[in-house]
């Protein structure tokens, strides 16, 4: 089956985005992921037109579903290109995007910095000895599968490029620490106030960010439990 690929191009962030079409021949069962590899494999790549096309710059490592590393813009779904299956489109054509809420590095790839730098000043590391309890261990678990691929803030209505708000990608990394952190300690006081400030307060709770989660998280969950350590200080929910 031929597979057209409508793909947002860019040379780097200064320079104008640009729509740039190729010709795919594959099968239901290929993923995104893999047509942009064989796409990058010929030599020289052509567009639709026959015009000779620089590769296509897009972001991937373990290509399993693990590391969010290929989050892109999928037919207007963020998603993982290594995980999404040509079967799971709506028809032929396919348009990839990157990810809105981030600089573009180019074509396909984008600048997460201030996801990390928002980790950064919440301070989500470890400082004090830790606990654990049977009570924890499977949300702990839970969260841990975050791959902080920036597809919740894609959906999520009140990120912005301007904002501070990090989304369910921070506060699921601060119920991380808070649930194993022990103590009334000024690391664990200040990220309970960085969780009220930059996430409770301006979280809307559409719960998008659930729906599109590609390690399909437990974000209701996770949140109600971030929230019982962060803003009412109990250990139990």
């Amino acid at each position: 089956m031929t597979y057209i690929f409508h793909i947002r191009r860019q040379e780097r962030a200064q320079r104008p985005a640009y729509w740039q079409d190729f010709t795919y021949d594959g099968q239901p069962g290929d993923s995104v992921a893999q047509a942009l590899t064989v796409l990058n494999g010929r030599s020289p790549l052509r567009d639709r037109d026959g015009r000779e096309a620089a590769p296509i710059r897009w972001q991937r490592s373990c290509l399993v579903r693990k590391c969010g590393a290929c989050a892109m813009v999928i037919d207007g779904v963020p998603a993982l290109a290594c995980s999404t299956f040509l079967s799971s489109l709506s028809g032929p054509v396919i348009t990839l995007e990157p990810l809105s809420l981030f600089p573009v590095v180019a074509d396909l790839i984008v600048d997460r910095s201030f996801l990390y730098d928002r980790l950064k000043d919440w301070q989500i590391w470890l400082e004090h000895p830790v606990a654990s309890s049977a009570w924890n261990w499977k949300n702990g678990y839970e969260a841990a599968r975050c791959l902080l691929c920036g597809c919740c803030l894609e959906v999520c209505p009140n990120a912005s490029p301007q904002s501070l708000f990090a989304g369910v990608a921070a506060a699921v990394q601060a119920y991380r620490i808070l649930a194993r952190e022990t103590g009334d300690s000024p690391h664990r006081r200040h990220l309970r106030q960085a969780y009220r400030q930059q996430y409770f307060e301006h979280c809307g709770q559409s719960m998008a960010c659930q729906q599109v989660c590609p390690a399909r998280l437990p974000v209701t969950d996770l949140l109600a439990c971030a929230n019982s350590l962060a803003l009412w200080k109990h250990s139990r929910w």
